[in-house]
């Protein structure tokens, strides 16, 4: 009797430990869990890893990141702070493009209203007086002075100077009153030596040589003070049209202020869709399309806008160039064909970029609507959601 008791107690006894290792092992936990719980949720980790991979699922989204950094904040404050920051970037971008643009807008009208202007006349008055002179000279030397029809050549050019000095007159704000004085004189000892004084010969030379004087006496004389008007003239157009580093860092934030804006626009996209359940926003949709149109469009634009200013001020540099380098003979007559060719071609590309100004009141256009349509969209769905509640 006792043997069959202890043999049922002991049978009993094993039952109990083999159920416990069943409990054990149902809950998840094995003779392994007395190694430590790290271990286990290490290798549940990796199991389930290898698992994602075998189904072909990516183990991380974009998505899911941004909704994790995106988790501490209640939904009313996300989106108010989303509308804030959306003010911000828009109104800076706005107004960095504004500025930038209407800068060169601005600096290629003064170039071509001004600028280029003054440097050509200035270059044409100087080929004109310097060939009035070789004209009047070769008169004078070869005795034709008393024929007929002699004389019209040199009276032209002095007219073309008198007529370009009056043209650049209100295109410059350098003083032209010594200048035309000294032309007016210039043009006064021309006459009296080719037309007065032709039946003298002594006293013809002598108003030459007078003429002479008042055309290239160094440092006074008309020539000269032309090549400083010029110098000064070439320094103004190139500050004109000049990318300083006030116009490269207005681009430079107006860039920044859009790529941010595009950012932060796609972020409340995600959050109205993936917090409100709400389908996509048609504001914040055209607010994006339109931001990526102007972080494009007007730099390219007014990229190659800056290149053609800049070509023109080498054409304008070039024509200041031949017109000082060419002193008498048959090269003053190739300096003003030059001249005249260089000045048409500078004003074809100035009328080129004439079309400018619809890429820059597109701009304008296109700056108030970043800065409307963000802040209607959001601030309908914040005020339909949120504020009316109150």
């Amino acid at each position: 009797m006792a043997l069959r008791e202890g043999t049922a107690s002991s049978a009993r006894l094993s039952a109990r430990r083999s159920a416990g290792r069943r409990g054990i092992a149902f809950f998840g936990f094995s003779a392994s869990a007395r190694q430590g719980g790290p271990a286990v949720f290490a290798s549940r980790r990796a199991s389930s890893r290898r698992a994602s991979r075998r189904r072909g699922t990516p183990s991380y989204s974009l998505g899911g990141f941004w909704r994790s950094r995106l988790g501490r904040w209640r939904t009313r404050r996300l989106l108010e702070v989303h509308l804030v920051v959306l003010a911000v970037c828009t109104l800076v971008a706005a107004g960095a493009l504004f500025a930038s643009c209407r800068q060169i807008q601005s600096g290629a009208g003064a170039l071509a209203d001004e600028e280029a202007p003054a440097v050509q006349g200035l270059a044409a008055t100087r080929l004109a007086v310097l060939r009035a002179d070789r004209e009047a000279r070769a008169l004078g030397e070869r005795e034709f002075v008393d024929v007929a029809g002699r004389g019209e050549t040199y009276r032209a050019q002095l007219s073309a100077a008198d007529q370009g000095l009056s043209r650049i007159a209100d295109r410059t704000d350098q003083d032209l009153g010594t200048v035309n004085g000294l032309l007016a004189t210039y043009s006064n000892s021309l006459t009296l030596g080719t037309v007065m004084y032709r039946d003298q010969p002594l006293m013809r030379h002598q108003k030459l040589t007078e003429a002479r004087s008042l055309l290239i006496r160094r440092g006074v004389g008309l020539v000269p003070r032309l090549d400083d008007m010029q110098q000064v003239q070439m320094k103004h157009a190139e500050a004109t049209v000049t990318e300083g580093w006030l116009q490269r860092g207005g681009w430079w934030t107006a860039e920044i202020a859009l790529v941010a804006l595009a950012f932060t626009l796609l972020s409340a996209l995600f959050v109205l869709r993936d917090r409100c359940g709400r389908d996509w926003n048609p504001y914040l949709l055209a607010a994006f399309a339109l931001t990526v149109l102007l972080a494009v469009v007007p730099l390219l634009t007014m990229r190659s806008a800056q290149d053609d200013l800049d070509s023109v001020v080498g054409d304008l540099r070039e024509i200041t160039e031949v017109s000082r380098d060419s002193c008498c003979g048959l090269e003053l007559e190739r300096a003003q064909r030059t001249v005249t060719a260089k000045s048409e071609e500078v004003r074809s590309v100035l009328a080129d970029d004439a079309w400018t100004d619809r890429v820059y009141q597109g701009t304008l256009t296109g700056g108030l609507l970043i800065v409307v349509l963000p802040l209607v969209g959001l601030g309908l769905r914040l005020d339909s959601d949120y504020w009316r509640r109150r």
